[in-house]
């Protein structure tokens, strides 16, 4: 009979007197010995259960009276009673850094917030296990190596280049914390840098560097500007000059050839007239038929004293 069983027939059952049912006390001590033997069986179900579930992103580690024996990947293990299996995390990690402090090159004080995101390499559980963590968080180390690699970083830099270089500073950090987490079993997924932050009083004279230099700029802008404005005002000029000039060229070349032309005429009406006295009377003839074309078939009103009459010669 189980141990509810017994306490109820303990509570049902008990002795007539006076006309009623007396019930009888229950039996403690049949009681607290089921419930030892239930504590026992749980006990003993607890420590020789052979089945294990090892969940995603995990490993079990297998240990034997403290040593290491092996390593579970996913899914179910099965162990004998004299083997413990602990779960150890190899899912990305992440390790928060606040005001890391450094100092550049040329002895400015920085300090910058970062977040590391790692994970375990599957391959180094066992050592980790071991030598580190038996969970898989290594954010102290982590926090130590953030620390030691940015004062290393910065003092290779002066500040303005620590500023305009953010991305080389952010990757040579990730170079040499990858190389630093390697010996604790650890690769670094990636790195977020926060703003870098100087003294207030360097601060001030980079703003005021920044606001003369974008005076600076502009002020160069504008005279570029001014000299390309003169430069193509000497272009416009000098391609006009070389309009006129050219013009002028073309004109007294013009007029050179219509005098070479002239000349050959007359030198060659000279050799005409040298030939021949017809040519005179040959001009005289071209000259009447000129006239008579362009005559319009009008005869003057007044003919004055010696004035010619057209086509009228009385020496003919």
């Amino acid at each position: 009979m189980s141990f509810l069983d017994r306490y109820i027939a303990a509570i049902k059952h008990g002795s007539p007197g006076h006309g009623d049912t007396i019930v009888n006390r229950p039996r403690w001590g049949a009681i607290l010995r089921d419930v030892v033997i239930l504590i026992g069986v749980w006990i003993v179900l607890e420590n020789v259960w052979p089945f294990y579930s090892v969940p995603t992103g995990s490993r079990g580690v297998i240990t034997q009276f403290g040593k290491i024996t092996g390593i579970e990947p996913e899914g179910l293990a099965m162990l004998p009673p004299w083997q413990k299996l602990t779960l150890f995390s190899i899912r990305a990690e992440q390790a928060d850094i606040d005001n890391a402090s450094g100092a550049t090159s040329d002895t400015q004080p920085v300090t910058v917030s970062l977040t590391v995101r790692y994970s375990i390499s599957p391959d180094k559980v066992s050592e980790v296990f071991e030598k580190y963590s038996h969970s898989g968080d290594l954010s102290s180390y982590v926090q130590t190596a953030t620390h030691e690699i940015f004062k290393a970083v910065t003092a290779k830099y002066t500040a303005p280049d620590l500023i305009a270089e953010r991305a080389k500073v952010s990757a040579d950090i990730y170079a040499a914390l990858a190389q630093k987490l390697m010996v604790y079993g650890a690769q670094v997924i990636n790195i977020d840098m926060r703003n870098f932050a100087f003294q207030e009083s360097y601060m001030r004279a980079i703003n005021s560097k920044v606001e003369q230099e974008q005076l600076r700029q502009a002020a160069d802008n504008k005279l570029k500007t001014v000299e390309s404005e003169q430069k193509q005002k000497v272009a416009i000029a000098e391609a006009e000059a070389s309009a006129v000039k050219a013009t002028a060229d073309g004109n007294a070349y013009a007029t050179l050839k219509i005098a070479e032309a002239q000349a050959e005429a007359l030198k060659i009406q000279n050799a005409a007239l040298a030939s021949g006295p017809n040519v005179l009377e040959l001009r005289r003839i071209q000259v009447e038929q000129t006239k008579a074309d362009r005559w319009n078939g009008q005869l003057p009103v007044n003919v004055y004293a010696g004035a010619p009459i057209p086509f009228f010669n009385p020496s003919k």
